[in-house]
């Protein structure tokens, strides 16, 4: 079901982005280049899965620790060497190629949250202290993400509290830890509401107009396209255009006006062009996806696997639904891509990877495969253990 999930996304994705991409093609004057370029990173993401999928889910800890040194360092460099696109520095450009750190945090936190608190599952202590080391590791990374986006580093801190309530920590301290982060939150924007500006922070500007700003309806008759609404509107303007059966694949007329047409509001093209059938089939794959992780989680035996398939899967589907909520207009534009269908290098490469872990633990963490692995050990353990008694009888020992 998740290859299935994954193929049709993957299909849907060509097809929407070789349609939206249309400006992207005439600005490098190649009508190709675009979509070549996104079907080669799928192709890529693909072999990932593969390759996953063939690979204990353990060694997953290997993948996280390189991640969590490559992503902190990143973080750092990002606001310095960073490559500045909408007043936000989000990539880091090395040898010609752009990367951006926040996807190498999101991956890196799943895998050390699930690790961490499957090592300290034996005692309230251990728990306690898988709580704080959390706690404290989350906001170092979160502080660094939400310097130049935000929303990225809430969604990372809304992942790791739902994973460390699946991990058993405590509930009184989850209760007040969710208390502290609201009351933290209000006040921040409180202080948004009061100042609104704030010098040193680039983006204090572009928060305050996403929360605080009161642009009239697109449905009010003195509504006007201005800078600050200016995608908010042709996206809703696409989606009006789709009706019930859409415009069909490649007459979107919304696509040569949508700055993000192909990456942050694709979601919006996908209605215009593939109308009611678009509307509920993309979000319909992205339940199934969860749906099916749960029923991965659910038969693992040890909570390591079972942590990292639940992160795993809410980190790409909680960014689909941010996506689809922000192209319909039921949220502040935060510039959160599809996971899978917009296009993309760095997010499609590590999404695949999210694929590949849940894969991994439903072909190794199920109950027959865990008691086969014990079997082999107990087994590989017993003869070495004969070794060591025959090597004794033989030297008299």
């Amino acid at each position: 079901m998740v290859w299935i999930v994954f193929v049709l996304l993957c299909v849907i994705s060509l097809i929407e982005v070789y349609s939206a991409s249309s400006t992207l093609a005439y600005s490098v004057k190649n009508t190709y280049g675009p979509i070549l370029r996104h079907a080669t990173f799928l192709l890529l993401g693909a072999s990932c899965i593969v390759i996953m999928h063939n690979v204990h889910y353990k060694y997953a800890s290997l993948l996280g620790l390189l991640f969590f040194v490559l992503a902190f360092l990143l973080l750092i460099l990002t606001p310095v060497i960073g490559v500045r696109v909408n007043n936000a520095a989000r990539w880091v450009s090395i040898l010609g190629i752009q990367f951006q750190p926040s996807e190498f945090a999101k991956l890196a936190m799943v895998i050390f949250t699930s690790f961490v608190l499957s090592k300290t599952q034996r005692s309230d202590d251990s728990l306690n202290k898988a709580f704080w080391i959390i706690i404290v590791v989350t906001v170092v990374f979160a502080g660094l993400i939400m310097i130049e986006n935000l929303s990225t580093a809430l969604m990372l801190c809304v992942i790791v509290y739902v994973m460390m309530f699946l991990g058993r920590i405590n509930a009184r301290k989850l209760v007040l830890l969710g208390g502290g982060v609201i009351a933290i939150a209000a006040l921040f924007f409180l202080l948004l509401k009061v100042v609104d500006d704030m010098p040193g922070f680039p983006r204090w500007e572009t928060w305050y107009n996403r929360v605080y700003g009161t642009e009239l309806s697109v449905t009010d008759p003195d509504f006007k396209i201005t800078d600050k609404n200016y995608q908010e509107a042709h996206a809703n303007m696409a989606i009006a255009n789709g009706t019930f059966v859409g415009t069909l694949p490649g007459n979107s007329a919304q696509r040569d006006f949508l700055p993000q047409a192909y990456s942050d509001f694709i979601y919006a093209i996908i209605i215009e062009e593939m109308g009611w059938f678009g509307l509920l089939f993309i979000p319909f794959l992205y339940i199934v996806l969860l749906y099916r992780a749960l029923k991965i989680a659910r038969r693992c035996v040890k909570v390591y696997p079972m942590l990292l398939v639940m992160g795993s899967a809410m980190m790409v589907c909680f960014q689909a639904f941010i996506n689809m909520l922000v192209a319909v207009g039921a949220g502040p534009v935060t510039g959160q891509p599809m996971p899978l269908v917009s296009r993309g290098g760095t997010s499609t490469l590590i999404t695949c990877i999210y694929f590949g872990i849940i894969l991994s633990v439903s072909r190794f963490g199920n109950p027959e495969e865990e008691m086969k692995e014990q079997i082999e050990a107990d087994e590989e353990n017993t003869q070495l253990t004969q070794q060591a008694m025959d090597t004794s009888s033989e030297y008299g020992i």
